[in-house]
């Protein structure tokens, strides 16, 4: 008894569904490599507020924080820039990668030309307290976003999260994710140095 015969479109058929999953595969794998070679940051997600005005927001101090002078730590009032660009940072003490980046903002702190500002996102305040403690203060004032409410109106996808703002109050750039020494040197501080005029 002679094997039934199967139709060459039905062949055809079979053949295709076992070879889609690898070209599915392969279409996938094309896709990943090719965002490698071409240096595709997942971390440069866009910003519907770069171009625009910063969110208009008064957050109080972080209670019980004070500056290296002794005297309590100010809030985040942007009204208050004094004429100078700000880097607005998104952080939480039980945020991993913002340990990563602060060494980076303890540099970025003592550059005169603009203001490190600091937003604390749903953090406890004596956690946030103690975090600045161990590793440092580097910002000229920090504001406490306990609902994080603020967060949103500044379109915080996660933190840490940077913004760079200009004199006037435009956001002119946004780092999502740790900065990087990368960042800072090939992006960060060009920037900065535009819009402080040197």
């Amino acid at each position: 008894m002679s094997d039934p015969v199967i139709p060459p479109a039905r062949q055809r058929r079979r053949l295709w569904l076992v070879a889609l999953p690898l070209v599915v595969f392969l279409a996938l794998a094309a896709l990943f490599f090719s965002r490698l070679e071409t240096g595709g940051d997942p971390s440069r997600i866009p910003s519907a507020l770069v171009g625009k005005k910063a969110p208009v927001v008064s957050l109080p101090p972080l209670e019980g924080l004070k500056g290296p002078d002794g005297a309590p730590l100010p809030g985040i009032d942007l009204a208050a820039l004094g004429g100078k660009p700000a880097l607005v940072n998104v952080w939480a003490s039980w945020c991993g990668p913002c340990r990563e980046e602060h060494p980076i903002l303890m540099q970025l702190g003592k550059d005169p030309r603009f203001s490190l500002l600091g937003i604390n996102y749903k953090d406890a305040p004596d956690n946030a307290r103690r975090f600045l403690g161990q590793f440092g203060l580097p910002y000229k004032a920090v504001g406490v976003d306990p609902k994080g409410r603020a967060a949103i109106e500044w379109g915080v996808y996660g933190v840490p999260e940077t913004f760079v703002v200009s004199k006037d109050g435009t956001i002119v750039h946004k780092f999502v994710g740790p900065l990087t020494p990368e960042a800072v040197s090939n992006t960060l501080l060009p920037l900065m140095a535009r819009l402080s005029g040197g």
